[in-house]
């Protein structure tokens, strides 16, 4: 793999500007019923949250949005407590779950979200529970469906990885029975690379996902730039903010090391945009300075390369790096309310009717 050495020392990052408020991404507990091989929450030890700590993180940023995310936030034993509060706060709330956060609440309680998110990865029900466990699909069908009934916008969730990169749009069609789009979310390596994709599957993914659904919003940095959209203005580093159940601080999910305590937070509020990791967050690569897409790239995914112990280097799926240019073909949706968009390097499009496929 073609890499740009490190420099000795790196470009000046982006400044901030959360003039629409803060995405939060809340992680109640790291608990989950399932065992997922390719999760990026760490198994080995069972961290929450307190409600205390989520009433002081509401009150020291000015947040737009919630999601609650990591692990499956309906184990935590203060779970519908939790969203009791949450619920009286003016901010939009969503909650990404294998199904099992849903179905343990009322209906009354369903309410409380904007969005409901569910974790599918595959298109049948043998691979799905072959991955996730036994019962997962159905678990996912039923809930969905629910929500449908209630009138609670539906959003699927897909890990982009080795094992379904050419699988994406029927999944996207799986979640169309619901009336949901799709948010991709490109594997990171985390605990493990058995499931990255290589250049080729990366790239491979994404012009086969977008030949048969139409766009609604790409985070992704390099395959925003390859698409040719404008700069993305929010995002890790810059309009969002990661709690852990380990009640420390990240500038992204999947940002390396224990993450910074969660009193700094207390005690600087919204400047915690200002300190180190997030600051790292917006670095661009010295060597991505003369690139025409670095407005709109940024270097790629800062989260990535930081995994990669590459921080200073450009995205190793960047194409311009290795004398390629791939232009991606894209369709745009109808535009939807969905808060996740703008807080994460996600994608998300919608299938194609199958008359237009």
């Amino acid at each position: 793999m073609n890499r740009v050495a490190a420099q000795s020392s790196p470009s000046k990052s982006r400044t901030t500007t959360p003039d629409a408020g803060i995405s939060l991404g809340l992680g109640l507990t790291n608990e989950c019923n399932l065992a997922c091989a390719f999760c990026y929450r760490d198994p080995t030890r069972a961290d929450r949250l307190s409600l205390g700590q989520v009433k002081a993180v509401m009150e020291s940023l000015p947040l737009r949005c919630v999601n609650l995310g990591t692990g499956e936030n309906g184990m935590h034993p203060e779970f519908k407590a939790i969203l009791a509060y949450l619920r009286t706060k003016p901010v939009k709330l969503t909650i990404t779950s294998n199904g099992h956060s849903v179905a343990v609440l009322e209906d009354s309680e369903l309410r409380a979200f904007h969005d409901i998110e569910f974790s599918l990865d595959y298109p049948t029900e043998a691979q799905q529970d072959a991955q996730r466990g036994p019962g997962n699909w159905a678990l996912i069908h039923q809930q969905a469906e629910r929500c449908v009934k209630l009138a609670i916008p539906v959003t699927v969730v897909v890990v982009m990885m080795k094992s379904n990169h050419l699988r994406l749009v029927d999944v996207a069609r799986v979640a169309k029975q619901f009336d949901a789009p799709l948010r991709v979310n490109v594997y990171q390596s985390v605990r493990s690379d058995v499931f990255a994709l290589n250049y080729e599957e990366y790239w491979e993914g994404f012009q086969r996902l977008f030949a048969e659904t139409d766009v609604i919003a790409i985070g992704e940095p390099l395959v925003r730039a390859m698409a040719g959209l404008p700069p993305l203005h929010a995002g890790c580093g810059v309009s969002t903010v990661r709690v852990t159940p380990r009640a420390t601080t990240q500038p992204c999910v999947y940002w390396p090391g224990s993450g910074e305590p969660l009193s700094d937070l207390m005690s600087t509020g919204i400047n915690i945009l200002n300190s180190g990791p997030f600051e790292q967050a917006r670095m661009l690569p010295q060597a991505c300075e003369p690139c025409e897409f670095r407005e709109s790239c940024h270097g790629g995914c800062a989260g990535r390369r930081r995994l990669q112990g590459a921080l200073l280097q450009p995205d190793s799926y960047c194409p311009i790096i290795r004398g390629e240019r791939p232009r991606l073909k894209i369709r745009m949706a109808a535009n939807r309310d969905l808060p996740k968009v703008s807080s994460s390097c996600t994608t998300v499009v919608i299938a194609r009717d199958s008359s237009e496929a």
